[in-house]
């Protein structure tokens, strides 16, 4: 389970970007989450709650955005939102895709006090 080791990854993100900010507690934490990285959103707040208990950041609340598979065709130039994982263009056919949303996997905002 990759997800415990991206939730270990961020909560020392977290701890760092806290000691920076002089945050006293951290309330939230918002996730970009692409659908092509593989992290199952459910499994990293278990991980991320599970590996938080008994510390600074138990409860803290996870919003996860999950960001849709989104590109641009080559071939006939449109904007496309990829379904289902089937990476041909609804527009022309072409299979010439060129991906700019779906692989995020970012820490969006910390909040705190």
């Amino acid at each position: 389970m990759h997800e415990l080791s991206i939730a270990m990854e961020i909560i020392a993100i977290v701890e760092e970007e806290s000691a920076k900010r002089n945050l006293e507690r951290v309330e939230e934490i918002g996730l970009k989450i692409g659908a092509l990285t593989g992290v199952d959103p459910e499994a990293l707040r278990f991980a991320f709650e599970a590996s938080t208990a008994d510390t600074p950041l138990a409860g803290v609340r996870i919003n996860i955005e999950n960001i849709p598979v989104r590109g641009r065709c080559l071939s006939c130039g449109k904007a496309i939102e990829v379904k289902e994982f089937i990476f041909i263009c609804p527009y022309c056919g072409a299979g010439d895709l060129e991906i700019n949303r779906g692989e995020e996997l970012d820490i969006a905002y910390i909040v705190g006090l």
